[in-house]
């Protein structure tokens, strides 16, 4: 791995906060992710399970983790399960963990190799009355390719039909979205990659430039750092690219005037970052330009405000959903009349902000976290509104990665990326 090793003792945190929930004499599996074929011999590379990382710092191929608490031997409350390997495996791809240094990444003692699985899950599961299988529960999942992990259930279930059954998911929704310090400074290393990227494209922008080229500046800076690259696919949206919200092309010319919106984030040891910024492609914000994008950081920092514990997602958004029709008075978009007939379900400000206003960050972009209980410190979302509007050949987004705290005003992982019209202008033409 390209990041310096993380402590173990953060995964051995959270492995003690997933079983301290786990019902008595019960048994969890997690599985690695399969590395994906494209076709003939040729593979995408290999991306671990979040989930197992969380639970092991493993970031390995082929690997599965069993965590059995109430076992009635010690070698069997957690067994870290890893493809055995061998010389031909360390010249052709890499030496892989062995034990010994399994037990320095993840701190289990118990290490035992892939091909004895099965034989160990017999056992375990003699003394087991309840399994914990590992779905993807998460609200944008959309799934079509059969993982190893759905695999390893529909195997089980064939096997051990006796068995009851839990779910992983609802314990890790909960223990994932609050994060620990080391977490949170591992997000706060995956920013300030993101920083360095931004500063370097600054001095690179100018009229006529390729979207793709200012992307390939970011993946120079991101993996320069340490990081495997981008967190999430980029957006490098000129003009009106970004009025799609999702645009990745990024394939087209950079115009004189143009405003160009940059939904980039680095990775960094697996933890997220996402960053969203406006950058004017000849150095200066035209008026109107400058009228919106104000526009559109007072609703950020006013949204930022309402990032304190207790406060519900859902209300957020409506509340939100008001300063943005304030702004949006005041830049003549919308009247009064639209406000006072405007459709509940799709109130007024919808025609020009349409996305939500934040969601979890952390291992994944879109993190987990039940988006029904209330907010807690130490859980991460990004802020990020925004205004689009075609008529005018540009949409502005602006985006930010905040920690609730206990007391006060989120803090801003992103504190330091420059995010002010002067100062993005002044960076520029310097």
């Amino acid at each position: 791995m390209k990041y310096h090793q993380i402590d173990r003792d953060l995964f051995i945190k959270n492995r003690a906060k997933f079983t301290a929930q786990m019902k008595p004499n019960s048994v969890a599996v997690f599985n690695s992710n399969d590395i994906y074929p494209v076709s003939a011999d040729s593979t995408l590379p290999f991306a671990q399970h979040r989930d197992i990382f969380y639970l092991s710092g493993v970031d390995q191929e082929e690997s599965i983790l069993l965590l059995f608490p109430d076992a009635p031997y010690e070698n069997l409350k957690e067994i870290l399960f890893l493809k055995e390997t061998n010389e031909h495996i360390a010249i052709w791809e890499g030496e892989k963990l062995t034990k010994e240094r399994a037990f320095q990444v993840a701190g289990i003692k118990s290490v035992i190799w892939l091909q004895d699985f099965h034989k160990t899950l017999k056992e375990v599961m003699t003394y087991a009355e309840t399994i914990y299988i590992n779905t993807n529960e998460h609200y944008r999942a959309v799934i079509e390719t059969e993982t190893r992990e759905a695999r390893f259930i529909k195997w089980w279930k064939e096997n051990y039909p006796a068995h009851k059954v839990e779910k992983s998911n609802p314990i890790l929704q909960r223990i994932r979205s609050v994060k620990e310090s080391e977490e949170l400074d591992l997000i706060q290393e995956a920013c300030n990659i993101t920083e360095k990227g931004f500063r370097r494209i600054l001095n690179f922008v100018k009229p006529n430039v390729m979207e793709y080229e200012i992307e390939a500046e970011f993946a120079h800076e991101f993996l320069r750092n340490r990081s495997k690259g981008f967190a999430y696919t980029p957006i490098i949206a000129s003009g009106n690219n970004a009025n799609v919200l999702h645009y990745i092309e990024n394939n087209q010319q950079c115009n004189p005037g143009d405003l160009i919106l940059l939904d980039v984030g680095a990775e960094y040891a697996n933890y997220s970052s996402d960053m969203t910024r406006m950058v004017p492609v000849s150095g200066r914000f035209s008026e109107r330009q400058k009228e919106v994008y104000n526009a559109v950081l007072r609703v950020k920092n006013e949204a930022t405000k309402m990032l304190v514990p207790g406060t519900l997602w859902k209300q957020y958004h409506v509340e939100v959903g008001k300063i943005m029709t304030s702004e949006l008075l005041g830049l003549g978009l919308i009247d009064k009349a639209d406000v006072q007939n405007e459709n509940p379900d799709w109130p007024a400000y919808k025609k020009y902000f349409m996305h939500g206003t934040s969601h979890h960050m952390g291992l994944d972009t879109h993190d987990y976290g039940l988006l029904h209980e209330p907010m807690q410190a130490n859980m991460v979302f990004t802020v990020e509104p925004g205004i689009y509007i075609p008529a005018e050949g540009f949409g502005i987004r602006i985006e930010d990665d905040m920690v609730i705290q206990e007391k006060g005003e989120a803090f801003n992982l992103m504190r330091n990326i420059p995010i002010e019209v002067e100062e993005i202008e002044s960076l520029m033409n310097s």
